[in-house]
Order: C-alpha cells, then structure tokens, then sequence
C-alpha cells in the first residue's frame, strides 16, 4: 500500500499515479475539486494528506480497471456536466451523433420519446438545446430513471421520466421522433469482458444473440407510435448498419439512411414512417 506523504504535491501526485495523464487529472480534480488548469498551473501546490489518500485511493480504483466516470461519478455529453453510477451506461461521444440527427429532423414544435434513457444524457442535450420540446424518456431501471430525473434537475430541463419496458407502459400518444441507444451487443462478444465494459450494466448492453433483439423490437412497435412522417432514429453496433438499414426497410420505413460517427464507424440508423 502507498505511503502518503504529508507534503505531497499536485505534480507529485500525477507523476505517481500510474495512470495516463489526461486520467489522473481527472480523478485528481475529483478529489481537489477544481478544474484541469489550475493542476498545471500549480504543479508544485501541496495537497493535504487526507486528500492525497483519496487520491491514491481513486488511481488505485482505476489501476484495478473502474471507469474513471464511476470513480468520479460525472460524465461530459455534449457539453453538459452530467452524473453518472454504475446503475447506468457511461455516455459515449459517439452517441453525440443522435443528438445531431434528431435535431436536423425535429420540427417545431415537437414530440419527441427516448427510449432506455439510462442517466438521461440524449433527453437533456436534446431539451437543452431545443427548449419547448415536449420530451418522454423511459427506462425500465428506477435507479436509472432516479439518476436521469436529478441530472434533468441539475440543467432545469423538464422531461417527462416514465418506468417502463420500452413502449410497455406508455398511453396512445404519438410521436415526431423516436430516438434510442439500445443495448447492441452480441451476448458472446468478447468486447463484453475487455475494458470499461466489464463495469457496465449487462442490462444496457446485451442485446440477444446476434445484438439485435431490441432494435428489432423497437422499429417494430414504434411504426404505431410515431405520427405520419415521424422519425425514428437508433444508435447500433459498428457492423450492424447493413443489417439496420435492410430491418428498417423491410418494415416499411422511407428514407432509411445509415450514418457514420466522427471516428469513421457506422453508427446511427434513421428512417421515416410515412404513415
């Protein structure tokens, strides 16, 4: 176990970490409380001993493999500070890429549903950027929905936060858009036991199979919920466009376009039902 010195530094403390340097700081200003510049700009600062033990404590967490967003408990998605708890999905830059294409298709105004909010990332990017937006957001996780219900607080965003298993419990209301970051991975994808993911709830990554369980699910039942020349729009698997674009198809949505996310991966698929 480490021994912390009384006089450690900020400087001393990321050079002792173990970590890469863009983590430690992160996990460093957790604990400090402060932003990234002041760790450059005062390399040489002390840090008290209880707080270089909390220190230590956070790399040794993430030296072990824990996502530095569950140490930390915070996640930036597309420019919001939001929480996040291993109850719920870390949100992913490329996810940013529904955000994106559900605000190039939404009129105004609009009513949008979020299927599997997790910690209510897409909803509150969306609110936050289009206010006046008549949002639902579900999840069949309370503690997920719990989570989403206080970062749509943090931002003063209202968002309608239902429990539910996808459509299960929702009313007759229809929709302008219907936008999802369904679970997408193959029940034997090794992915599954590498990294981050292995800290991740199964629930919010295993989609059957093939990965494709729930987007089959979802563009089935949503061609009832959505109002004529509404559109559905869901994040997939990096080999899975192909298969989206043909399932969209066949169900008879129009315009089906796959898209690709700014790393080059296939990413997102949409499509319009004419109604």
């Amino acid at each position: 176990m480490n021994t912390v010195e009384t006089d450690a530094t900020i400087g001393g403390l990321l050079r002792e970490s173990g970590l890469p340097r863009l983590e430690a700081e992160l996990l460093l200003c957790s604990v400090l409380g402060c932003e990234r510049v002041r760790l450059i700009a005062r390399a040489e600062e002390a840090v008290d001993s209880s707080r270089a033990r909390s220190a230590h404590a956070r790399f040794a967490r993430r030296r072990a493999g824990e996502p530095v967003s569950y140490i930390t408990g915070r996640r930036e998605f597309y420019g919001l500070a939001l929480r996040v708890t291993p109850e719920v999905l870390i949100p992913r830059p490329e996810t940013e890429r529904l955000v994106e294409l559900a605000l190039e298709r939404l009129p105004a105004p609009a009513r949008v549903l979020e299927l599997g909010t997790g910690s209510g990332a897409i909803a509150i990017a969306l609110a936050i950027e289009r206010p006046g937006l008549g949002i639902v957001a579900t999840d069949v996780s309370e503690a997920a929905l719990a989570l989403a219900r206080r970062n749509a607080r943090d931002h003063g965003v209202e968002i309608a936060f239902v429990l539910s298993d996808w459509f299960d419990a929702l009313g007759p209301e229809q929709f302008d858009l219907i936008v999802a970051n369904p679970p997408y991975v193959a029940a034997g994808d090794a992915h599954l036991e590498r990294g981050d993911v292995r800290f991740e709830p199964r629930l919010a990554l295993v989609g059957g199979e093939d990965g494709l369980d729930y987007i089959r699910k979802i563009a089935a039942d949503a061609r009832t919920r959505l109002r004529p020349d509404g559109w559905l729009l869901m994040e997939h698997g990096y080999d899975q466009g192909d298969r989206c674009v043909k399932l969209l198809s066949a169900l008879g949505y129009a315009a089906v376009t796959d898209f690709h996310d700014l790393a080059g991966w296939s990413r997102a698929c949409a499509g319009v039902w004419r109604g």
